[in-house]
């Protein structure tokens, strides 16, 4: 059994260590345990995207653990090579397979049987695996901007920007950087955002700015041939159908198309579709009316 080995304080979570099943030491911020009336609600597990981690979460967790009307336990977890969970030093563990498995493995260190999951670009893609593997895990699902079909031209223009971010001098000029390639998109978010972006991909260490993810995962997307087809996910997204399921797409996504959008709503008619307006790839959840419909749709879902 993979028991919680570590908690460390935070005015506003928990820091939470643990053990995946081949004993590499992984991060998870826990939000809201213990807060009276968490108990009556679902909790929320957050997960990031490739080259995220559990910080991009922060300000909907704080939101949604310290509701007043239904408060709620949130966990968000770094997978293996991101945050503060391990580097990994065989690199092809860096697969949604293992990390499915690493998350299966924190549910059960942290005494998480039934929740509802948000999953955020790569995040949305472990979710379908769940849909195969362990469904029963969901009490509800959302997925933001990645569904069971994804666009190359989004993936490339992901490896451009980790390219770009490679020798960074300082955080102001990793904020900037992001502002200056992806403003256009996200025209909804404000310098603090950028700030808290360039904090939660990068730290400053001896005097260096360096990421908060291993760089293997970089070189890892510059294997995927983008001349060839990307593997589609249909199967195990129509494994969605009995869950409570909320699809966001950012308004100037290049990850996610409208088109899959709509063939996903298609085949599944109960699912809720929000545009996040002002926002490109991937939605930051705190901005604009997402916590409002995030919080709408985890209380709709728990009357299902």
């Amino acid at each position: 059994m993979n028991d919680a080995a570590e908690t460390g304080a935070n005015n506003d979570y928990e820091q939470v260590f643990y053990s995946a099943s081949d004993g590499l030491r992984l991060a998870a911020r826990d939000y809201g345990r213990g807060r009276p009336g968490t108990e009556n609600h679902a909790p929320v597990v957050c997960l990031a995207g490739m080259m995220r981690n559990s910080a991009d979460f922060h300000d909907l967790a704080l939101i949604l653990s310290k509701s007043e009307a239904a408060p709620r336990r949130v966990i968000c977890f770094d997978y293996r090579g991101r945050g503060l969970s391990d580097r990994d030093k065989d690199k092809s563990n860096y697969s949604i397979q293992v990390e499915t498995d690493d998350l299966l493995a924190g549910c059960a260190a942290l005494s998480i049987h039934h929740a509802a999951i948000i999953g955020t670009s790569r995040g949305a893609l472990v979710i379908h695996v769940l849909a195969a593997m362990r469904p029963g895990i969901m009490s509800s699902a959302i997925l933001n901007d990645a569904g069971p079909a994804i666009e190359g031209t989004g993936l490339a223009q992901i490896m451009a920007y980790h390219d770009r971010l490679k020798q960074p001098s300082s955080l102001s000029d990793v904020a900037e950087t992001m502002k200056g390639l992806q403003g256009t998109a996200f025209s909804a978010l404000s310098n603090q955002d950028w700030r808290d972006l360039a904090e939660g991909s990068f730290e400053e260490r001896k005097g260096k700015v360096v990421p908060r993810f291993d760089r293997a995962l970089v070189d890892m997307l510059h294997d995927i041939d983008l001349n060839v087809p990307l593997p589609t996910l249909w199967p195990q997204f129509d494994g969605l159908r009995n869950i409570p399921l909320m699809t966001i797409r950012g308004e100037n996504s290049s990850l996610l198309t409208q088109e899959t959008v709509e063939e996903m709503a298609q085949r599944n008619p109960d699912m809720e579709v929000h545009i996040a307006k002002g926002q490109g790839h991937a939605p930051l959840l705190h901005v604009g009316e997402l916590p409002r419909a995030i919080a709408a749709f985890l209380r709709k879902a728990e009357k299902k």
